[in-house]
């Protein structure tokens, strides 16, 4: 999953795209290198941000999933919101699925849209929001409370009717580094769910901070713990950068077939 971020301030400068050419340029790269779908967001929600209104975030994304969508139909989208009504205009679109970090706890109408729709939902870990989930980092038992927390979120999606879902453990969302790391660690604890799971690490500060750079520098870092998730049990890697990514699958699954090649 290619990340195409249309804010002005998401933590990775990268990744901000607000001119229509060069989201149409960062798309084409993104697929060209190997993306299976791309991930448009246009709410920053690195730790701290600052919330925007619904109508702002709406004239962020939905020119830009139009666009996309019309200059690459095949393209699969994915809609990275919280908000049901961008959802529900955003599919209308043609957006694909949806990528909600709040997992329906920013708007209580988002189980109900994502059923009616009918698209694959993607349900995130989070607590407060990203302008207070700095300040909610106290587990008594981090990976049992995520166990939870996923537990409560299927059995409500499912009651609602929605039946495509995928569990995303919400690194660096009221998460601190070490924690992080106890979550990468007990990531396959979470097969249990039986859900796909989305692993979203891309030049975050658990990488940065521990090798004491910055998110430009953190691309190494992130494909070595790409790599990690995906024996850990990972079905999606959410990234920044594609082709490194595609190259770390395609090594997964040499890996994984060796057995089967002797």
């Amino acid at each position: 999953m290619g990340v195409i971020n249309v804010t002005p301030d998401s933590f990775y400068a990268g990744s901000r795209q607000m001119d229509e050419k060069e989201i149409l340029k960062q798309a084409e790269k993104m697929l060209t290198d190997g993306a299976s779908l791309i991930d448009v967001g246009g709410y920053s929600s690195r730790p701290g941000a600052e919330n925007i209104s619904e109508q702002e975030e709406e004239q962020r994304v939905l020119s830009t999933i139009q666009a996309i969508k019309k200059t690459f139909p095949e393209a699969i989208l994915s809609i990275d919101t919280f908000r049901s009504g961008i959802a529900r205009k955003a599919v209308s679109l043609g957006a694909d699925m949806i990528n909600d970090i709040s997992g329906g706890d920013l708007d209580t109408d988002m189980f109900n849209t994502v059923a009616h729709l009918r698209v694959p939902y993607c349900c995130m870990h989070m607590k407060g929001a990203p302008e207070t989930m700095n300040n909610l980092t106290q587990y008594s038992n981090l990976i049992h409370e995520i166990i939870t927390y996923f537990h409560q979120k299927v059995a409500a999606l499912q009651q609602a009717g929605e039946k495509d879902i995928i569990l995303d453990p919400g690194f660096g969302f009221a998460k601190t580094v070490e924690q992080n790391f106890q979550l990468m660690h007990n990531l396959d604890v979470l097969k249990i769910l039986k859900k796909p799971l989305l692993v979203g690490i891309s030049r975050k500060s658990m990488i940065w901070k521990t090798l004491q750079t910055t998110p430009e520098h953190a691309l190494n870092g992130t494909t070595a713990l790409n790599m990690v998730a995906l024996m850990k049990g990972a079905s999606i890697l959410r990234v920044h950068d594609v082709k490194e990514a595609v190259e770390a699958v395609k090594l997964f699954t040499h890996l994984t077939q060796a057995d089967d090649r002797v």
